[in-house]
């Protein structure tokens, strides 16, 4: 059998395709940070900060699938389901971040207080609750990129590495 270098095993592979994830995980979380964040001195809205975490489940699950690489249905199972909760987390909350970004402006709910208040003063699932009724931050278009909003492309991002997902889950039966 005559394989070629751009063979699903030597690309494709489980490893790679986790690898690919963390680097992604690992970009996205660099450009919010230093070029959102620093450059841009743009501050975080919470459906922003919720967005992240679960890039970086995402990411943690993929640099655990890298590192580990394990061999056992399960185990690669398992990583993946992490990596996965992650990014369907991330694309729930940028899907909930565009909504309340097209809202008529009558609409927008006000501002509320920070997400470092309502962590000190409500329980977890309170603010869960207060963070995705949205504030009038969320709302808020502070930087586009080719007409996007920030949330719209994460939105994109999101979906890109949904969809990069399924395919890691397609590898992991295929191999199994």
């Amino acid at each position: 059998m005559n394989k070629t270098i751009f063979s699903h095993k030597s690309y494709l592979s489980y490893r790679n395709i986790n690898a690919f994830l963390l680097i992604m995980a690992i970009t996205a979380m660099s450009f919010a940070y230093f070029f959102l964040q620093k450059y841009l001195k743009l501050e975080l809205c919470p459906l922003c900060v919720f967005q992240r975490v679960g890039v970086v489940v995402m990411g943690s699950f993929a640099l655990l699938a890298v590192v580990i690489n394990p061999r056992k249905f399960v185990a690669r199972l398992l990583l993946w389901l992490g990596s996965f909760a992650g990014v369907l987390w991330s694309l729930a909350v940028a899907i909930r971040h565009v909504w309340i970004q097209h809202l008529p402006a009558d609409e927008v709910p006000s501002c509320g207080p920070g997400l470092d208040f309502l962590l000190d003063a409500f329980p977890l699932m309170q603010v869960l609750k207060e963070v995705f009724s949205g504030s009038g931050e969320c709302a808020e278009i502070a930087w586009q990129f080719l007409g996007l909003s920030i949330p719209e492309q994460t939105l994109i991002l999101f979906s890109v590495l949904t969809v990069v997902n399924l395919y890691l889950l397609k590898v992991i039966i295929k191999d199994r």
